[in-house]
């Protein structure tokens, strides 16, 4: 069994199997038919905004994602594919990576975004309810 010492090491090592991608690119992933997959709770989405609906993210909270993207689970999405790019969006881009490492490990083409959402956001890429700014 694989042990890590403490969270910054598994972070490290699922990283290490990713292709990470910045916003940009991962924006111009989505316009060519990727799946951007949020994986923040409601709450969370409700606080800091989402990612404009016209883009089509699937809202999938990380407590289910591997057995909504296994193709071979009963509960599986029907965009769930060998063939689909999967691209994970987080708050700000640690959860994802350990997320796009679980999808990877089941075969998936997945990878996550750097700075998650609120790198999105700072980059003006659409977004829908964003958060009002502190002031």
């Amino acid at each position: 069994m694989t042990r890590f010492d403490g969270v910054d090491a598994m972070l490290a090592d699922a990283r290490s199997r990713l292709e990470r991608i910045d916003v940009e690119a991962a924006y111009r992933e989505v316009l060519d038919g990727a799946l951007l997959v949020d994986i923040r709770p409601a709450a969370q989405r409700a606080a800091e905004g989402e990612v404009s609906p016209a883009l089509r993210p699937l809202v999938v909270e990380r407590n289910v994602l591997e057995w909504r993207f296994d193709p071979r689970s009963e509960a599986c999405l029907p965009e769930a594919s060998y063939d689909a790019r999967i691209l994970v969006l987080c708050q700000e881009g640690y959860t994802s990576s350990l997320a796009a490492d679980a999808l990877r490990s089941l075969g998936l083409d997945a990878t996550d975004i750097v700075g998650g959402f609120a790198a999105w956001r700072t980059a003006h890429l659409p977004v829908a309810c964003p958060a009002a700014t502190p002031g």
